[in-house]
């Protein structure tokens, strides 16, 4: 079976390198030479852990191609992928002008009947324009090709994209027509053998399966941090709180881990455009609201505690600081709360020394020369006044702490992601602080 998909981004490289492992002929296409031709060095415009072995060996089975022309890559192929980005206009909306570009550009070269299937993060109402958009070029031509539409969200972790992707919680897939259920079943035929299960529904359905599935994911991990800062208040311990909650099944362990907000490409994307979409329809979604709402002043909290910790004179003090991307297992820095700490420590006329096993170039391009870069964890910490974790790399959990002691001006740790126990620390001298717990 062969299929194109558009856009060799985080979600288009990973679907069309993961179709291509399961046998199918793919051909990536996207509009960007350099990114085309790195691709065909080997060298992937993302970090993605796995990712590139599997690039490398899809393309030497000669199943995995790179094009910058679509009409070419769609001339035998049965489904078109449209997994373009899908970035915040100024309103919160999502922008969906290279989604509708795609459409538009397969409607003009389309030879065929084909099913066209939007993979990007888009709202409810978004195939009909995609659709719109086919049947305008195809009535230009005077074509009566006939074509179907398709919502198939992605749901990959970023760090855990190739592993998401080969075994799903759920394929889901929005369609309207028969004919497209019937290619899609047979596209996804490798997954389900395994067990993995696959829901058809109606397109608004499918479109808005994603946004909510991102939105409550959001949800409990602010509203974990607003009781985290009440129980600091309070003098509970938000560690034991989140066991104690955890245990019910109901609720589940899997985002309740306070610390300093959210980030990435998705979830604050995507509550913005799901809250625009409510307004367009003069409905107001109160829930959403608080959670951007908590989550903005979540990544403030860090800032915060080193502020009041040097009685608010942070004018020529020197920070050191682990993690810079959003998450583990990632380059992203999109909405890193890093980014948000940087900023304000940069502002209180501080210096930051920074690192991250994998974030550095991304931190350059982002940051410039505004801080310093080290060349490993340690390197950060000469001469600093406090230490900020910032991102729960596996490799900061266990450190050597007589190495930090020796290198810091002072015991100060301002752990934002909770992966010390405080007791511990108490014990070794440090000043620690971390997230809803009273540890001072």
């Amino acid at each position: 079976m062969k299929i194109a998909i558009v856009g060799t981004g985080y979600v288009g490289l990973v679907t069309g390198t993961c179709f291509a492992e399961v046998g199918m002929d793919v051909t990536c296409v996207d509009i960007d030479q350099r990114k085309i031709d790195n691709l065909h060095k080997g060298i992937l415009p993302i970090y993605e852990p796995g990712l590139d072995e599997m690039v490398k060996r899809n393309v030497d089975k000669k199943r995995l191609h790179f094009s910058t022309s679509l009409k070419d890559s769609i001339q035998d192929a049965e489904v078109v992928f449209i997994a373009v980005g899908t970035p915040p206009d100024e309103d919160g909306s999502a922008d969906l002008k290279y989604v509708l570009a795609v459409a538009s550009s397969v409607g003009e070269h389309m030879q065929h009947p084909l099913v066209i299937v939007t993979k990007s993060t888009v709202p409810v109402t978004t195939a009909e324009k995609v659709r719109n958009a086919l049947a305008e070029q195809l009535a230009k031509r005077g074509s009566k090709l006939d074509f179907y539409v398709a919502s198939n969200p992605e749901f990959l972790k970023e760090g855990a994209a190739i592993e998401d992707f080969m075994k799903p919680d759920r394929i889901v897939v929005g369609v309207d027509r028969p004919e497209a259920e019937e290619l899609m079943r047979k596209l996804y035929k490798p997954f389900l053998m395994n067990g993995h299960p696959i829901y058809f529904m109606d397109i608004p359905s499918a479109e808005m399966t994603k946004y909510a599935a991102n939105a409550m994911l959001a949800t409990k991990i602010s509203f974990m941090n607003d009781i985290a800062n009440l129980c600091e208040i309070m003098g509970a311990d938000v560690n034991m709180v989140r066991k104690g909650i955890g245990s019910d099944a109901r609720i589940g362990t899997k985002f309740i881990y306070p610390g300093v907000g959210y980030g990435g490409s998705c979830f604050p994307k995507d509550v913005k455009a799901l809250i625009k979409t409510a307004k367009e329809n003069k409905y107001d979604m109160r829930i959403l609201n608080a959670v951007e709402n908590v989550n903005e002043s979540q990544k403030e909290v860090l800032f915060d505690k080193v502020n009041k910790h040097f009685n608010g004179n942070l004018n020529g003090k020197k920070f050191a600081l682990w993690g810079l991307s959003f998450k583990p297992k990632t380059d992203d820095m999109r909405e890193a709360p890093s980014l948000v700490i940087i900023e304000k420590l940069l502002k209180a006329g501080a210096s930051v020394v920074a690192y991250d096993p994998v974030a550095m170039n991304e931190a350059k391009h982002t940051l410039k020369d505004t801080i310093e870069y080290a060349m490993d964890m340690y390197d950060t910490l000469n001469g600093a006044d406090a230490l900020l974790i910032v991102t729960e790399w596996p490799e900061f959990r266990v450190p050597d702490f007589d190495e930090v002691s020796k290198r810091l001006k002072q015991k100060a740790l301002f752990d934002g992601r909770n992966i010390f126990d405080p007791q511990d620390m108490k014990k070794i001298g440090y000043s620690y602080y971390c997230i809803g717990v009273k540890t001072n």
